[in-house]
């Protein structure tokens, strides 16, 4: 049997990850369950809500960080095994104003 936990009995899921992106991503979110859960257990009483949405979005930002991070990693290394080179991307042309500028009285 596995231990309880402050959100109430633990239960086992077995989850398969494809990727090392997958991966990381499983583990953060677990992460981030757990310290939501610590987070509005600890509390003071009429501010759970308060403090668990100010953890959810600080922790939501940073697993946005972390996937995104990681995804544009392993891109960039794809595209290194492949032989691509890194190259600057074209400037947009400049447009010109058709706004007059007032004339001095």
């Amino acid at each position: 049997m596995l231990p309880d936990t402050p959100g109430g009995e633990a239960m086992e899921r077995t989850v398969t990850v494809r990727t090392e992106l997958e991966s990381i991503l499983v583990e953060q979110a677990l992460a981030m369950a757990r310290e939501l859960e610590a987070v509005t257990d600890a509390a003071p009483d009429g501010q759970v809500l308060a403090v668990g949405e100010l953890a959810a979005v600080r922790l939501g930002r940073e697993l946005t960080r972390v996937a995104l991070e990681s995804a544009l990693q392993q891109q960039a290394q794809a595209a290194e095994k492949k032989g691509l080179l890194a190259e600057p991307a074209p400037a947009a042309a400049v447009a010109r104003s058709r706004t007059r500028r007032p004339r001095r009285p």
